[in-house]
Formats: structure tokens, C-alpha cells, sequence
């Protein structure tokens, strides 16, 4: 049953949130990183676009939390199945969100190498193909293509910041936490009552120097270089 569900965009943050989360006992933390590195998980998801209710207990099987993309793509959904799970969406400035998710969709779908080099690293991204193309058509519009093509700067925005009112408006004040990274352990352990960590840093993760050195060495190896340990 989850218990804290992500309801902010991909690239603000969930990857240090998720490690936070995990730190904080509130995990396993779900993110994308799942998907890639377990490639099972494709098939708890392939439902959701099929239509009707979705039972979210089989998907979210095993853990207690969720952030990034596809969770939080279903943020209302998931707020709506677990009533007393609180909500934290993460934010970060505008532009420098775009660059760093332009950043992401750019090097996912190109690069040095053979052909079809990338894909075998990230098959489980490829057959995950109907439920990214359902959410980013959603988000940004008929033209969007997983690692083909990017929302210009202004149109991005623009449903970056639209997205942060929605769920503003929608989720109650005692539920919600706004949260930027820099602001460290503070108003999340307040939130989640919880005390911080002594002498242990917030963790910043999956900054955009790090996609850029991981993707080509992920390419390189032929495997998925986490984040949150070893390399799977």
C-alpha cells in the first residue's frame, strides 16, 4: 500500500527523492529506475492504457512510495485509491527544468554506437512504448515521441507550470508538500513526521551531468548504470 505518492514532473528531483524516501523508511520507493531494471514490471503496466479501472495494488506490489514517471503521471488516481497517503510534489525552476528534460529525451534517443545498441540497454523502455506514448501525448501534445522529439522551451513551460497549479488546486493543504531539493531534509522529514538523518547530506542525484555520463557509459557497457548502487 503506498503510502507517499509523487506527483511532481520527471527531472525535479525524484531521483534524489527516491533515495530520501528509501533512507527515511518509507520505501521501496517506485521510479522509472524499476522499470528499467526489473523489465517484468512492463507487464503491471501495459494494463493502464487499455481503458477502465486500473487495480493499482498488483502494480505497486512491494513497495510503500512512488515518484517520477509513470507514478506520477496517475498522481490523481493514486491520491484518490490511498486516501491517507500524502503527497509531495517536486518542483525546481522552469528553464532549467526544460534543458535538463530536453536533455534526457534527446540523449534516450540518439547517440553514438551501433544501431539498436541503446535499445537492447533499454529494451524494457521500448516495450513500455504504449504507456510513454499515452502519457506524453497527454502532457505535451500529438507530437510528442519518446526520444525523438522535444516540446519547445515555451510550450514546455507552460505545461510545467500548469501541471504545478492542477495539483496545488486539487490536493488539500494538509496533504500536500511542495518540495525543491535544495531545500534539504527539513520540510520533508516535517511533512512525513519523521526526524532527519544526523550528519548525512540530502542526496542530489540524477543531475544532468549525470544522465549524460551514465547514458554513454550505460551504451558502452550494454547495461543500466542506477543511480541508487551497483550497475544492473
Amino acid at each position: 500500500m503506498l503510502t507517499v505518492i509523487g506527483a511532481g514532473f520527471p527531472r525535479t528531483g525524484t531521483t534524489s527523492l527516491k533515495a530520501a524516501l528509501d533512507r527515511l523508511g518509507f520505501g521501496p520507493c517506485y521510479h522509472m529506475f524499476e522499470v528499467i531494471t526489473h523489465p517484468e514490471h512492463v507487464d503491471r503496466w501495459l494494463p493502464v492504457v487499455q481503458g477502465g479501472p486500473v487495480d493499482w495494488e498488483p502494480v505497486f506490489e512491494g513497495y510503500r512510495s512512488a515518484v517520477d514517471w509513470p507514478a506520477s503521471y496517475f498522481w490523481r488516481d493514486l491520491a484518490d485509491t490511498y486516501p491517507d497517503a500524502k503527497v509531495i510534489l517536486t518542483v525546481r525552476d522552469p528553464q532549467r527544468w526544460y534543458t535538463s528534460f530536453r536533455t534526457l529525451m534527446t540523449r534516450a534517443g540518439s547517440g553514438p554506437g551501433e544501431p539498436g545498441e541503446m535499445s537492447q540497454v533499454m529494451a524494457p523502455m521500448l516495450r513500455m512504448a504504449p504507456v510513454l506514448a499515452m502519457m506524453g501525448k497527454s502532457t505535451f501534445g500529438d507530437d510528442w515521441r519518446f526520444g525523438e522529439s522535444v516540446p519547445d522551451e515555451e510550450d514546455a513551460v507552460r505545461v510545467f507550470e500548469r501541471h504545478i497549479e492542477t495539483v496545488r488546486a486539487a490536493v488539500p493543504a494538509d496533504r500536500l508538500l511542495v518540495f525543491e531539493a535544495s531545500q534539504g531534509w527539513g520540510p520533508l522529514c516535517d511533512f512525513l513526521g519523521v526526524e532527519p538523518p544526523e550528519d548525512e547530506p540530502y542526496p542530489h542525484l540524477n543531475d544532468t551531468e549525470w544522465m549524460r555520463r551514465n547514458i554513454e557509459r550505460s551504451r558502452r557497457e550494454g547495461r543500466v548504470i542506477s543511480p541508487f548502487g551497483p550497475a544492473f
